[in-house]
């Protein structure tokens, strides 16, 4: 029975392309997918389709793009003319009003990068990186008015790697998401799942990630360093000033030594940077407007000796 639901399929970034994919290799008919629209990006900022709209029209998918969500008369039009049975919805960017929650038999549910309630909001994956945790995973909950804050039908536990950055965790989470809710689909139109209320009193926020949050202070802790550059890899990036030009820093390493915050202590096969307590190798580095390259090429290119000072 569950093959034959009717499914609208909401979302914009890379995270939910493997949630759309999946729904159409379990068979599933996807009706429709409603994504943001078309925007400028990239250097040259070009118009550019999101990836769930370049994914939808390679499967042959109708796209509805509406600017507005809330009070879209013609957007409610559309989704009454299609009927589903169940929205779906992975990263999509706006909150859905009653109207639509409501409109499926099924209601509208949510495939959501963290465990709820912790890590409500935008940010989810690079807050749990920022935070240090060494566990998070994926929720899918069924939406409601409040943000994030809906019923959960299932999670699944993921392990964060100390070598994971945002990218990698980011696309660890996007699998499991989508292999979660081709689980849970089933059991939860045919009821045989118990929906949780989450626990509202344990709920945590985070907000968007802003360019202005990559700036690294020398000051913290290497720790608290470490786990900035893991969150901001590759956008918004952890970055610094080296003798006037602005670098991008890329992977590092906590090490056992002591120095002056932001002051190079070590400059031979290795470049070391002081911090707050303790110190980082900074393993790989984007000098302004050049390629990545290693800490050691860094050293030799920009002739980095003991004493310069990252600001």
């Amino acid at each position: 029975m569950e093959k034959k639901l009717r499914i609208v399929f909401m979302g914009t970034p890379e995270f939910a392309v493997p949630s759309l994919r999946a729904l159409r290799e379990a068979g599933y008919e996807v009706a429709l997918v409603i994504t943001q629209p078309d925007r400028p990006a990239g250097r040259g900022r070009r118009i550019t389709p999101p990836p769930v709209k370049v994914e939808a029209e390679r499967l042959h998918i109708p796209v509805y793009q509406p600017e507005r969500v809330k009070g879209n008369t013609e957007l409610f039009e559309i989704l009454k003319e299609v009927n589903p049975d169940l929205i779906v919805v992975a990263a999509y960017g706006k909150i859905l009003p009653d109207e639509i929650l409501n409109l499926p038999r099924f209601g509208c549910i949510n495939v959501h990068a963290s465990l709820l309630p912790e890590y409500r909001g935008a940010s989810p994956i690079q807050s749990a990186l920022l935070d240090g945790k060494e566990e998070t995973g994926v929720t899918i909950m069924k939406i409601s008015p409040e943000l994030d804050a809906g019923d959960i039908i299932s999670q699944r536990k993921v392990k964060i790697e100390k070598s994971d950055n945002a990218q990698t965790l980011h696309d660890k989470l996007a699998r499991i998401g989508a292999e979660l809710l081709i689980e849970t689909i089933p059991d939860y139109v045919s009821g045989k799942i118990t929906l949780i209320p989450q626990d509202s009193s344990k709920a945590t926020y985070c907000k968007p990630i802003t360019k202005e949050m990559g700036r690294i202070d020398w000051k913290l802790p290497a720790e608290k360093i470490f786990n900035m550059v893991r969150a901001f890899t590759p956008w918004p990036s952890a970055y610094a000033e080296f003798k006037g030009k602005r670098v991008k820093v890329t992977e590092v390493e906590p090490v056992d030594l002591k120095g002056n915050p932001g002051e190079v202590i070590r400059a031979d096969r290795e470049l070391i940077v002081a911090a707050g307590s303790g110190a980082l190798k900074i393993k790989k580095i984007r000098p302004e407007g050049r390629k990545e390259i290693t800490g050691e090429e860094f050293i030799r290119g920009y002739r980095v000796k003991v004493g310069d000072r990252f600001s």
